[in-house]
């Protein structure tokens, strides 16, 4: 659903695995889908401030011969699903199904949606007319933190384990680090109207 308005907006981008719904492997089963802790306070407290909300994810179990593209369908109407229990809604869902060690040739390659890359945040931004230098990116790994810096969103980092390499480096230290969701949607709001 797309909504043009006439002056950017900022945004809040979410991570779906280990981030918005709790991590299972090349999981596209609607029914094994939950959110992750923290995450429904977390929509519900983005919602009741009207905040557009995205979400931007690696899919590479398309190009890794997982799963089909068409089952991100099916995941997609699950979010909104899920979303909309806690009030909230999902502006729109950006998927990157490629990898360049893919065995489906269609998706076999190197691109610039795949996350470090910033290619999905900058596409929610020309077609929803996001401001991203307003803009919040939230991650559990800092493939995301390099994302959101790479597109000139500011970055909330959950550590929850998922992190397992660490690679420090340039555009790769956040600018929050949460134990969940909902501390993130509390950082995020505090920095945004502090008291």
């Amino acid at each position: 659903m797309t909504r043009l308005s006439s002056t950017p907006r900022a945004a809040i981008f979410i991570d779906k695995d280990g981030t918005l719904l709790e991590d299972v492997p090349w999981n596209v089963d609607p029914h094994m889908m939950r959110l992750a802790p923290g995450a429904f306070e977390a929509l519900r407290l983005f919602a009741s401030r009207g905040v557009p909300l995205f979400v931007v994810s690696n899919q590479s179990g398309v190009a890794l011969g997982k799963f089909e593209r068409k089952a991100l369908d099916r995941v997609e109407t699950r979010l909104h699903e899920l979303a909309a229990q806690a009030g909230a809604e999902f502006e729109d869902i950006y998927w990157c199904p490629h990898h360049p060690q893919g065995i489906v040739p269609d998706y076999t390659r190197t691109c610039e949606c795949r996350k470090p890359a910033p290619g999905m945040l900058l596409r929610a931004a020309r077609e929803h007319r996001i401001d991203l230098s307003q803009s919040w990116f939230i991650g559990d790994i800092l493939d995301d933190v390099e994302a959101g810096t790479r597109a000139g969103c500011r970055s909330v980092l959950i550590v929850n384990g998922n992190e397992t390499e660490w690679l420090r480096g340039e555009g790769r230290e956040p600018d929050i680090v949460v134990n969940d969701m909902h501390e993130a949607a509390i950082a995020i709001v505090s920095a945004e109207h502090p008291a």
